[in-house]
């Protein structure tokens, strides 16, 4: 049921979109204009649908990568971007640009292996950082074995799917690694675009999504949401505790509890890798780009009212896609930022 709401949702929005993306006077007349972030789509997607059947002002948002939505947003080709890496503030402050996170989510790894169940396969961060180094290379890997009693692992090798776009997902999943994994963090690093040593790429969590079910013994990354809508096998990741937690909404808001956006300026908060029995170590956070110095402000404000809508209204509809809804305490900060933050041409508050 809820995938099917959630596909009716994307549908819909897809629909919306389609006419209106890159065309900026189109734009401005069909209404709210966004695009980044895959990770948030399906989110974004129901709460888009939801808003405009409400009466609310049509919302275009085209899920094409963090790193596309930072660029279009940076250009002023969009009201917004959305990235799940969070900039700078001497990077805000380069652009001319305000961040405020969005919603809070989990990254899973997702397999293709015959007879392996979703959450059935364990994994360390620092075996999946070998597997994506390309030290193990095959599903009998002795590592693999001895961490999954019980489990029948074929003889075949394993192909790496990773992102092929500048991606928050990939920035989310590649911090992880930096810290589960000494080599990862001196070879790799941690970005939304890397030089992977290894792999297939994908364009957008859709495009990993769509590689891992193709081909047979592959392993990617997604956001939850992704995993969830298309029945794939997921794995299990140890946490700091050592504890193998399944990947949910509990898991994640575990996780996002630790997120102390009170002490991080330009709300710069990075939640992979928290203490706690019950979190899922690979969680973060989408974050939502605008220009403190808005060239049309009507535009501005009906994209904040959107979001604040979103806050106020969307909270069942995040939980329903294992997505973690801001606490009202965070979402108060971010209304105070918006009215301190965000002007029109002539210094007035665009929010009030």
């Amino acid at each position: 049921m809820k995938s099917e709401v959630l596909r009716r949702a994307l549908a819909k929005t897809a629909a919306i979109a389609a006419g209106a993306m890159f065309a900026a006077s189109a734009a401005h007349a069909a209404g709210i204009t966004g695009a980044g972030s895959t990770f948030a789509y399906p989110i974004f997607a129901r709460w888009a649908a939801a808003y405009h059947d409400g009466g609310g002002t049509e919302v275009n948002y085209q899920s094409i990568g963090s790193g596309a939505g930072i660029a279009q947003v940076k250009a002023k080709t969009v009201g917004f971007g959305a990235s799940d890496m969070p900039l700078t503030v001497a990077e805000l402050d380069k652009a001319g640009l305000v961040q405020f996170p969005a919603i809070i989510g989990g990254v899973v790894p997702v397999v293709h292996v015959e007879g392996v169940a979703a959450g059935a396969l364990k994994l360390s961060g620092k075996l999946l950082a070998d597997i994506y180094l390309g030290h193990v290379r095959s599903w009998n890997d002795p590592a693999l074995v001895k961490l999954n009693p019980g489990v029948r692992l074929p003889a075949e090798p394993i192909t790496v799917v990773r992102r092929s776009d500048g991606s928050g997902t990939t920035f989310i999943w590649t911090d992880y690694l930096s810290k589960a994994s000494p080599e990862w963090k001196d070879s790799v690093g941690a970005a939304t675009a890397v030089s992977w040593p290894e792999g297939v790429g994908g364009k957008g969590n859709e495009g990993v999504a769509a590689y891992v079910q193709r081909i047979k013994g592959s392993i990617g990354y997604v956001e939850y949401a992704y995993a969830k809508r298309n029945s794939m096998a997921f794995a299990l990741v140890a946490n700091r505790e050592g504890m193998y937690v399944q990947p949910d909404i509990a898991s994640f808001q575990a996780a996002a509890s630790h997120a102390d956006w009170k002490g991080a300026p330009g709300f710069h908060v990075i939640i992979t890798d928290q203490p706690g029995k019950a979190t899922w170590p690979i969680a973060g956070a989408t974050f939502v780009l605008m220009h403190r110095t808005a060239a049309d402000a009507a535009g501005a404000r009906e994209a904040l009212k959107f979001f604040d809508w979103s806050f106020h209204h969307g909270q069942k509809m995040a939980e329903e896609l294992d997505y973690v809804p801001l606490p009202a305490t965070v979402t108060a900060m971010i209304a105070a930022a918006w009215a301190s933050g965000i002007r029109d041409a002539a210094g007035k508050p665009v929010w009030q």
